[in-house]
């Protein structure tokens, strides 16, 4: 666990010393000061949970410089300490904001007894604001449906709740994997903290770094002001990283460090901060193929490979999709103000005969176009317009079909799919470019670009 941090502001060294001897006895990391205007810079790139300033200082005094904090960080806790105490200026200081008022000298032990209560409430007020967040929050359930392969996922789901290794998610696109991150920390032991979440996919090492670990003031050329990462940000609760294999090779070994030291260091600065998180990490590429081609360090992989979960694609589980609409249109139907809204039973063989390369995403989107463009209370077939070859139909439609057939049929689908680029439904294909032709001209396929 991280250690709190306290900034002492005192014009006394003497005083700025028995302090800090104390509180680092106690398990605290502490910076000090004897001036405004070198507190407020330190307050800035230290990250304080607790200020302890000296009334008088040589710059000014202890109010001034709360106004200035509060209006920056309205919830920063600040002791006032003071040698010339008066029931007045007390009243004073709580009224701007203060946590506690304190006569010099300053009772040490008393002192640690405020400051624990400091940090019991502000812990109570952030698992609070989780609690409220998290209610306020409709959760989705990441299980819909009766398919084998969903329910061994939530099977598997489950088993793992309670631990805190990493989990890594892998799916095709738009199968949920976000959904299932999000329930995996509802339903665990974090659920009252952070839940904090990043798509990597496309992003640039530079964005990364400052991203997940953060940056001091002056780190780099824009770089005007200290900023704390989302590592930092999810102290004690989940970080999810969405396309993980598209983390810049750069990366990540910091990110390897956080995971087995609980350890990270802002850019730009020389002093590691403690953390503590669970990872989860979903991708839908093929993390084994990429190590073996040097773009994904094969430790890091194993690291968050521990617990691995399949999301399924919906062509593995076809029985699911009228169960998933059904819930998927009342929401939407809700969220339009529309009432009751039904499928035909034509509807739920259309949407069952497709292949949905989008999985549950394009689903939704399918059926929100469907809403949008119809004031219809039953929706049928011709009100569900797909993306890609709606028309087209299930690729077997009876066990007669051969094998010559069967390759026909798949490839007229896949090059309608990509409009009647060749180069692309070869990629699907994984097939030469050259040989995708000859079989073109072995079936007499068209080919159309759209």
């Amino acid at each position: 666990m991280a250690k709190k941090r306290v900034l002492i502001v005192d014009d006394e060294p003497g005083i700025r010393f028995g302090l800090r001897d104390y509180l680092e006895t106690k398990g605290f990391e502490v910076e000090e000061s004897g001036a405004v205007r070198e507190a407020l810079d330190k307050f800035q790139s230290f990250h304080p949970d607790v200020v302890v300033a000296d009334y008088l200082l040589e710059d000014g005094n202890a109010l001034d410089m709360l106004a200035q904090i509060k209006a920056t960080a309205p919830d920063a806790p600040v002791v006032i300490l003071t040698a010339h105490g008066s029931i007045d200026l007390a009243v004073r200081a709580i009224k701007e904001g203060a946590e506690h008022f304190l006569t010099k000298p300053v009772e040490l032990p008393a002192l640690l007894v405020i400051m624990q209560r400091i940090f019991e409430n502000t812990r109570n007020r952030q698992k609070q604001l989780a609690r409220m967040t998290k209610q306020a929050r409709e959760e989705t359930d990441p299980f819909l449906g009766t398919s084998a392969a969903i329910r061994q996922l939530a099977e598997h789901a489950t088993r793992v709740l309670a631990t805190d290794s990493a989990v890594l998610i892998q799916g095709e696109t738009g199968t949920g994997k976000g959904v299932l991150a999000r329930w995996l920390h509802n339903k665990g032991p974090r659920s009252d903290e952070a839940f904090v979440d990043l798509n990597c996919a496309g992003l640039s090492r530079e964005f990364l770094d400052t991203e997940l670990f953060g940056h001091e003031k002056g780190a780099f050329t824009s770089a005007v002001a200290s900023k704390q990462g989302l590592l930092e940000v999810a102290h004690r609760g989940t970080v999810f990283l969405d396309e993980i294999g598209d983390v810049d090779i750069q990366v990540q070994p910091k990110l390897l460090k956080v995971l087995e030291e609980k350890r990270f260091r802002r850019l730009g600065a020389v002093r590691d901060l403690a953390v503590d998180i669970r990872l989860i990490a979903a991708t839908h590429q093929d993390l084994a193929a990429l190590v073996r081609e040097k773009k994904f360090r094969s430790d890091l992989y194993f690291r968050i490979s521990t617990i691995p979960l399949l999301a399924p694609s919906l062509c593995e589980r076809p029985e699911d999709i009228p169960i998933l609409a059904d819930h998927l249109l009342q929401t939407l139907a809700a969220d339009l103000g529309r009432g009751q809204i039904s499928l035909t039973p034509e509807a739920y063989k259309s949407l069952q005969s497709y292949r949905w390369p989008g999985n549950i995403r394009e689903l939704k989107n399918v059926l929100e176009r469907a809403l949008l463009l119809s004031d219809r209370d039953v929706l049928g077939p011709s009100d569900l317009h797909f993306d890609i070859n709606a028309d087209a139909g299930p690729l077997v439609e009876s066990s007669d079909m051969t094998l010559l057939e069967f390759e026909q049929r798949l490839i007229q689908r896949v090059i309608t799919e990509e409009r009647g680029h060749v180069d692309q439904a070869a990629r699907r294909l994984a097939i030469p470019k050259s040989s995708l032709y000859q079989k073109i001209k072995k079936y007499g396929i068209v080919v159309s670009r759209n």
